[in-house]
């Protein structure tokens, strides 16, 4: 009888403990979600970030930035280059306009 009163308290304090840690895990992975949404991205509107694709009306040449030494960019890697959007500085990628990294004008 009394092994059946242990092993009931402790199956109800796993039964309380396992949901309470598993939300909190996922409070933390909805606070890092939050915190990258809420970064400055680069481009007219703010919102383009890593990884995403740049819009086809900024992938023509009068964006690319080919003086990016005098800019003080580092030079892009084979098959990237420089895009300049309103003072933000973009580094995509020239097949795919996939955006590698950005320096963003504050």
């Amino acid at each position: 009888m009394k092994h059946l009163k242990i092993l009931s308290g402790l199956f109800i304090a796993a039964a309380v403990a396992v949901p309470a840690l598993s939300m909190a895990a996922d409070d933390d992975h909805h606070d890092d979600r939050r915190a990258e949404q809420s970064m400055r991205g680069a481009g007219p509107d703010h919102n383009w970030h890593k990884g995403d694709r740049l819009p086809d009306s900024y992938r023509g040449n009068q964006y690319v930035v080919n003086d990016w030494q005098s800019r003080h960019l580092r030079q892009p890697p084979s098959g990237y280059h420089w895009v300049n959007v309103n003072g933000d500085y973009v580094l995509a990628a020239v097949a795919t306009g996939v955006i590698a990294d950005m320096l963003l004008n504050q």
